[in-house]
């Protein structure tokens, strides 16, 4: 859609998007007073507009036409968000750096905005410095300290072991207990979580106190020691993420016991292969799930995959629907074991700071998910990326719509309470009007989302009437964004910034990011995180200068606290390390995506250089779809299975190359094999895939050594989806 610069505009225009000839007259003066203070087409203009002519009642499309009237004719990655330094100062990165900017930066420090990069630099190049002071700045105890931040090993001791050296050497800690205590920053009465369950949309959300949580915390670690386990033993939870799951979590941690993260949607067969990977104990689950007004099975599904013994937490204002095995227990009858005894707090199992507190599972490109563990250092990365990219600190409410099962759940409970913040949960559908009321309702300061979500918010336009002013800011993650979906969210919120997001389940949290520090593009990272550098590689395998613009796939440098230096399933360094470049003496970490540096000094994401895709925030590699695609129906010879970003951006689309076995005789409709595709897959796989189309192809484009080049494939359904839709 083409678009007048703001100069052009009149007020027929504006009333021609649905606003009455008064409100028109009155926001094109406005408008005009804007242009005539600040000019036609700069960053300025468009930050007087977005603070003091657009809000949320308005028509999107007047929004629209703002935007990209105002950079019409601007250079790349124009500013959708600047900060200003009044606020600058106040943020936990701003503060800090007014108080030690000029004696970690020198002479070179002026301000916290001019200064930010500097800061980034410098945490790279004196990470002992940096994370000792952040690590002082968000209060975290050690039972034992450490004998210092980083021992960095020579070449030949760290080759295969930790190629980013040893972190906290020595220390003694538990990740979970810290969450808890009660220090400077935060005391007993401080709000820890606040919650609502879905369909009570009227009443008051409830909260919890931190001294309520311990409470609730130290009862389940009691219990748990009931079970006699061993400590360092594996316990499961398949459960959406409430506040009982939460405190179950934080009660494994705390008792020295190592969670296994599963998605609450898997299905039978990926549950039980997570189970054996881990070797779990004992699975904790609910009976059934409520959202949207649905119940969707869960004990059934843990049943099937024939689990360890479960502890089954009944679904609020309901009965078992089915009678448990012999092995399982109500979670009733588990609390009953210790909830008439007199016991006070819980005291915490110190650990060394390397042991295991959470497996994790990201798919590989072979078909078996790799088993990820966080060590007790892992939350601390996870809270430092909250504290200095996302500020959360003492006061915020932080709300994000995820799973225990995917590494954004254990990152929200750390980088909430770990920071003094109350962690926000709806028990529900985040999709409906309910959600948004909630985030009104428990006034979320932090929203974090993924475009899916997004998505439907504005094509439903659940949010309207809600009042989401008290949001500083959103973030994202787990998918590509698309420009037009996130200025639409960040008019919901009066212009609040939405700080983009990018990391891994292997690090911890995030390697680029955005900061309210900076101005921030619409569906770009400003930033490296904190203590990381980001290397793209040439078309030589060796990474272009880092100040340079290109794009290739990414590299990232192995000096990062939290990051994995092992995995259950696989060998560590042969999937992270083998065969990656030297830079500076240090072997570079692969990540595996295509990202690239614009003229502007921004990073944007362009889905996997691999064969691995990210479907709703999910990663999953081709081959598992392609095995299921393969059996489904007779005349089908052999699959591909690509992710294509839609055309504006956005999260990858499943498309599905099919080869017959005889393209001449009769083959199924193309609409029915999709349907079967996609029962097949939800099936048997995970039901939130989808494919989005189907290409016929007669053959499959494949390397000498008879390898599939999807490259090849996802290039050119690129292309058709500019010429025509798939």
């Amino acid at each position: 859609m083409a678009f007048k610069s703001l100069d052009c505009i009149t007020v027929e225009d504006i009333a021609a998007l649905g606003i009455s000839s008064k409100v028109a007259e009155e926001l094109h003066r406005y408008l005009t007073d804007i242009i005539r203070n600040y000019g036609n087409t700069t960053a300025e203009t468009w930050k007087n507009i977005s603070e003091s002519l657009l809000n949320p009642d308005l028509p999107f499309s007047f929004h629209q036409m703002m935007y990209y009237g105002c950079y019409k004719d601007f250079a790349s990655d124009p500013p959708a968000w600047i900060p200003n330094p009044e606020n600058a100062v106040m943020t936990n990165v701003g503060g800090f750096l007014e108080r030690h900017g000029r004696e970690l930066l020198g002479l070179r420090y002026r301000d916290p905005i001019y200064s930010f990069s500097d800061f980034q630099k410098f945490s790279v190049l004196s990470p002992e410095v940096y994370w000792k002071l952040v690590l002082d700045e968000m209060d975290i105890s050690f039972s034992v300290p450490p004998s210092c931040i980083l021992r960095e090993l020579p070449s030949e001791q760290c080759h295969l072991s930790h190629p980013g050296g040893l972190w906290l050497p020595g220390a003694f800690f538990n990740s979970s207990r810290n969450c808890l205590d009660l220090n400077g920053r935060r005391n007993a009465c401080d709000i820890a979580v606040i919650w609502r369950d879905e369909g009570e949309d009227d009443l008051p959300v409830k909260r919890m106190t931190l001294e309520e949580l311990r409470s609730e915390v130290w009862l389940v670690a009691y219990a748990l020691e009931t079970l006699g386990l061993v400590k360092g033993s594996a316990i499961a939870i398949d459960m959406p993420m409430t506040l009982t799951a939460v405190v179950i979590y934080l009660a494994i941690v705390l008792s020295g016991y190592v969670v296994v993260s599963i998605a609450d949607s898997f299905v039978p067969n990926e549950i039980s292969t997570r189970l054996k990977i881990s070797d779990a104990k004992v699975i904790f689950t609910q009976d059934f799930i409520t959202r949207g007004g649905k119940s969707l099975p869960l004990y059934s599904k843990v049943v099937d995959a024939q689990s360890p013994p479960a502890i089954v937490v009944p679904t609020r204002g309901s009965s078992f629907i089915r009678k448990l095995r012999d092995s399982d227990l109500s979670w009733h009858a588990f609390i009953d074991r210790v909830k008439h005894s007199k016991k006070g707090e819980f005291t915490a199992v110190e650990q060394p700071i390397d042991a295991f507190t959470n497996i994790l599972f990201s798919s590989g490109t072979t078909g078996e998910p790799k088993a990820i563990p966080w060590t007790h250092a892992s939350p601390l990365k996870a809270a430092a990326d909250a504290w200095c990219h996302l500020d959360i600190r003492k006061g915020d409410v932080v709300a994000w719509p995820t799973n225990l099962g995917w590494m954004m759940g254990p990152w929200l409970v750390y980088a909430s309470l770990l920071n003094g913040a109350s962690m926000a949960l709806y028990h529900g559908s985040p999709l409906g009007a309910g959600f948004a009321k909630f985030v009104q309702d428990a006034k979320v300061t932090m929203l974090g989302v993924v475009p899916s979500i997004v998505r439907t918010w504005k094509n439903t336009n659940c949010t309207a009437g809600f009042d989401w002013s008290s949001i500083r800011c959103f973030s994202s993650t787990g998918e590509a964004s698309n420009i037009d979906e996130y200025l639409w969210l960040m008019g919901r919120a009066f212009y609040k910034p939405v700080i983009e997001y990018c990391g891994g389940t292997e690090l911890g949290g995030g390697f680029v990011s955005g900061s309210l520090l900076q101005p921030q593009s619409l569906a770009a990272f400003s930033t490296p995180v904190m203590g990381c550098t980001l290397f793209i590689l040439g078309n030589d395998g060796n990474p272009i200068p880092l100040d340079k613009p290109g794009i290739g796939e990414l590299a990232l440098g192995p000096v990062m606290l939290g990051a994995s230096h092992v995995l259950l399933n696989a060998d560590h360094y042969d999937v992270y390390f083998r065969g990656m470049p030297i830079w500076n003496g240090k072997v570079l970490r692969r990540h595996g995506d295509e990202f690239e540096r614009t003229s502007g000094g921004y990073y944007r994401a362009h889905g996997r250089a691999d064969d691995t895709m990210n479907l709703g925030g999910i990663k999953v590699s081709s081959i598992e779809i392609e095995r299921i695609c393969n059996g489904v129906d007779d005349s089908v010879l052999e699959t591909a299975a690509i992710g294509v970003p839609p055309l504006g951006g956005g999260p990858e689309q499943l498309v599905i190359a099919v080869v017959f076995k005889d393209p001449n005789n009769a083959m199924p409709k193309l609409d029915q094999l999709k349907m079967s595709f996609n029962s097949s897959l939800q099936r048997r796989l995970n039901p939130l895939f989808k494919v989005s189309s189907i290409v016929p192809v007669p053959s499959l484009p494949r390397t000498a050594s008879n390898k599939v080049m999807r490259r090849v494939l996802r290039k050119q359904f690129s292309q058709l989806k500019k010429g025509a839709k798939l």
